[in-house]
């Protein structure tokens, strides 16, 4: 149901999903900016190409970050740092996901909940991927908190709602 949502999208790529893109592309192999190009027109089938403009002043950012680095060879490669970011953010993704799958077998309000409940994901994403690499252990603590705190309560919303069916006039 969750590929429904992105086919209505169609090639537009989330904010914030290039950066996820080239760490988890990094995670497989060291690559140049070219075949991180390629590969996402790969992977999409020439649905989605970034542009030279695009993956370059993200790897900037990203080396600015300590999340990847440069080889010797002009290639970059995934930090340390990097993968426990990309690691937390498939966390994340995976929680994220069976929630959404919980939340669009209510029917229709379950489809609106879930379009608003991707909405404001990615906007906390977003501003978390942009900032992270400027907050401190105790910041990023609390944003850790916080979202296991809303997940939570997602979990006992729909324990609370199994079996009983919503009816909308």
């Amino acid at each position: 149901m969750i590929s429904d949502w992105f086919q209505r999208v169609g090639s537009s790529i989330p904010r914030g999903f290039s950066r996820y893109f080239i760490l988890e592309a990094l995670k497989k192999k060291p690559s140049t900016g070219k075949e991180i190009i390629d590969a996402a027109i790969a992977q999409s089938e020439g649905k989605w190409k970034p542009s030279p403009g695009l993956i370059y002043p993200l790897l900037g950012r990203l080396l600015d970050e300590g999340l990847v680095e440069e080889t010797k060879d002009g290639k970059y490669q995934i930090t340390k740092k990097g993968r426990i970011v990309s690691d937390d953010l498939e966390s994340l993704d995976k929680i994220v996901k069976n929630q959404l799958d919980v939340i669009f077998r209510m029917g229709d309000v379950g489809k609106f909940i879930a379009m608003d409940l991707i909405e404001r994901i990615n906007t906390i994403g977003t501003s978390l991927s942009s900032n992270i690499s400027y907050m401190t252990k105790d910041e990023t603590q609390k944003y850790r908190k916080f979202l296991e705190s809303e997940l939570r309560k997602m979990d006992l919303a729909e324990k609370k709602s199994q079996g009983k069916e919503i009816k909308i006039n």
